[in-house]
């Protein structure tokens, strides 16, 4: 059958333009209504939350008067539930509770459960948004006091929540939104996290009984890790022999560190902040909630579509001009392939954006604890383009508070993106390149590259030319060293070249902007790195909410200055009270200055000892940007923290000069 025909067919068959799949048989999902009625629960679950957050309030101020008792000036509330001294986990499952809440309440067309109107939907999203946060809060709240009180009521909570939701999502587990079991697979680490308390809450419960949990708010400071981390900075290093050989390392030992880079392997000295621990685990959660909406969202649809591909296709292509066959049961066939081909594809790019979110993630623990360890040591250019100060301010404080939120939305947002860009280099892919050798048809990207290649060889001549005369005809060795030779010929040479070498830049323009795109989209959802350069990185909303957040955690828990608060707190308890600690003190002053007395430092030992400790505070990095004397240096001046050699030896030049005039006026005020 020619073609013609197949044309005449269709003009015979207007009727049948609009091709309709009338063989399908939808299954229609009608709402589902629990045996539990949802708003009568809320109702109950919430009056219950907050009798035990009365419950909580009253326990919390007789054990404040307990604790003063024994001297311990804090007062346990329950709303320090970030705290280090609080369990990590009860935060962690809690947040991601909260997250999958948030997804759920944004695609479902009630989003408070305490109504059925659906008109003003924006107004009660916008209540929701702060209902549910309240509603899990006590979750949170009964793991702060570390008493038993506290584990019987969230063991309470926790089953009387993850219960209810097993019973709704049992009673109804298809739903008509978005797709039939969107509801009870997007709940999945809601169930797993509320599981979690209610294993955790019995579990802290039974070793409140057995006596081994503690309920002491400072045990954090007592804590092995901080004195741990101290004896490692402290100790002394090998030195290592491998320097000659990691200056030319070879490429297995390339692959390896590459490979090294992007797995964290946990270490004794270092753990990760309870934020930024809750960060990441929002962070997965947000990569299956995304994974499951971009593949039921649109693979089902495909389903259909090509479950509903009949022999009027065939019409329906010859209404356009495409005749793929005179078969109209080859056609079928064939349209059925490039509808299996499509589905294939946008299966591997979600695929694909998972796992390059997934290895973000582990590149990102290396780089939190590099990051982290370099300014616990003072390394403040690594993290900022300028010297600055490792202190608490208003816009660390904002976004601190708001790191683990704008983190979950840009892995949302970027992995929107990625899917898109990556489904449509798979179609280019498969449809321009793989299908066409496969058959042996349409080769047209092949046929109008053929016909280029007289300019893509002398394109790459051209190059070629160039690094070869480089290597071997305008570079001379003599002496261990490489200089210029045959002058004239190169700027002959260059000037040649130069229309050739402006073709060549558009290439190589078109394939810069193809690479940056593709990194800043790859790296959309992270926030540890700068998508922009190192001197406009403060316009890269992310990394400067990483900054700022690094700053506070820095300044508020570094373990140095916790090891230095817990044995502070070790040597008061090893006193025999206030007044003996009074009369301790002051028997030792005396006996320190009797010494002083008796024992006389010669003058040369003791101005060497000033000294040595003048060069050790000039040389601390995190005391730099608290100098009057260095604040005057530029960024310029300054390595990582510490003043370059030329900048000291100015500064002592400018001192010398000047050393005179301070004497006249008098000592000078200490650093």
């Amino acid at each position: 059958m020619s073609a013609e025909l197949v044309k005449e067919d269709y003009y015979d068959y207007q009727d049948l333009y609009v091709a309709v799949p009338t063989k399908i048989s939808a299954e229609v999902i009608l709402p589902c209504d629990p045996t539990a009625d949802e708003s009568l629960y809320h109702i109950c679950i919430i009056v219950i939350s907050y009798v035990a957050m009365l419950i909580l309030v009253v326990v919390a101020r007789r054990q404040k008067f307990v604790f003063s008792r024994k001297g311990v000036p804090a007062l346990l509330s329950p709303v320090n539930f970030l705290d280090h001294t609080q369990h990590k986990a009860l935060s962690v499952a809690v947040f991601g509770i909260l997250f999958c809440r948030l997804v759920g309440l944004v695609l479902s067309p009630n989003p408070l459960p305490f109504t059925k109107e659906t008109q003003n939907k924006e107004y009660w999203l916008i209540l929701a948004l702060f209902y549910y946060p309240a509603l899990y809060y006590p979750l949170l709240a009964c793991g702060t006091l570390h008493i038993t009180v506290g584990y019987v009521l969230g063991s309470l909570l926790s089953w009387t929540h993850f219960g209810i939701l097993i019973w709704h999502k049992v009673d109804c587990p298809k739903t008509p939104q978005i797709y039939k079991y969107h509801s009870l697979l997007g709940s999945l680490p809601e169930i797993a996290c509320l599981a979690f308390l209610s294993f955790q809450y019995p579990l802290l419960l039974f070793k409140g009984f057995k006596g081994t949990e503690n309920s002491n708010p400072f045990e954090d400071l007592k804590s092995s890790y901080y004195t741990d981390y101290v004896k490692n900075i402290l100790k002394k290093r090998k030195p290592s022999n491998a320097s000659a050989s990691s200056s030319n390392p070879k490429l297995s030992e390339r692959f390896t560190n590459a490979l090294k880079s992007y797995i964290y392997t946990p270490k004794d000295v270092f753990r990760f902040p309870l934020k930024l621990v809750i960060s990441l685990v929002v962070a997965l959660v947000a990569v299956y909630q995304m994974a499951l909406l971009l593949v039921i969202g649109v693979v089902p649809t495909l389903q259909i579509v090509r479950k509903g591909v009949n022999e009027d296709i065939a019409f329906l292509l010859a209404g356009f001009n495409i005749i793929l066959s005179a078969d109209r049961k080859e056609v079928v066939n064939i349209v059925t392939y490039y509808m299996w081909c499509i589905e294939v594809c946008y299966v591997s790019a979600v695929t694909l954006t998972c796992l390059v979110n997934l290895i973000m993630f582990m590149r990102s623990m290396v780089l939190h604890r590099s990051n982290l360890r370099g300014l616990y040591r003072g390394d403040i250019y690594n993290v900022y383009d300028r010297q600055r100060s490792i202190r608490p301010s208003r816009p660390a404080l904002v976004c601190w508070m708001g790191y683990t939120s704008y983190q979950a939305a840009f892995i949302c947002l970027g992995m929107v993106i990625q899917t898109l860009v990556f489904f449509i280099c798979f179609l280019f892919a498969v449809f321009l390149i793989i299908i066409p050798i496969l058959n042996g048809k349409n080769l047209a990207l092949f046929h109008i590259i053929g016909r280029m290649w007289p300019f893509w060889l002398t394109l790459s001549l051209c190059v070629l030319i160039q690094h070869l005369t480089s290597r071997f005809f305008f570079i001379k060795k003599e002496a261990g060293t490489q200089d210029l030779t045959n002058r004239g010929f190169l700027f002959l040479l260059t000037y040649l070249l130069f229309p050739v070498n402006v073709l060549v830049g558009v290439l190589l323009g078109i394939w810069r902007l193809v690479i940056t795109a593709f990194f800043n989209i790859v790296h959309l959802g992270r926030m540890d790195i700068s998508l922009l350069n190192r001197n406009v990185e403060a316009f890269d909303t992310g990394y400067c909410c990483y900054a700022h957040y690094l700053k506070i955690e820095v300044s508020q828990s570094h373990p140095v200055m916790k090891a230095f608060c817990g044995l502070l707190l070790q040597s008061l308890s090893h006193g025999n009270g206030t007044g003996d600690a009074a009369r301790n003190a002051e028997e030792g002053i005396q006996l320190v200055s009797q010494d002083k007395k008796q024992n006389k430092v010669p003058s040369a030992k003791q101005a060497r000892g000033h000294w040595h400790l003048l060069y050790t505070l000039v040389n601390n990095p995190s005391l730099v940007g608290s100098r009057k004397h260095f604040q005057r240096q530029s960024s310029e001046s300054f390595l990582n923290g510490t003043l370059k050699r030329s900048s000291k030896e100015s500064s002592k030049k400018e001192g010398g000069t000047t050393a005179a005039s301070k004497e006249r006026e008098g000592p000078v005020s200490k650093d």
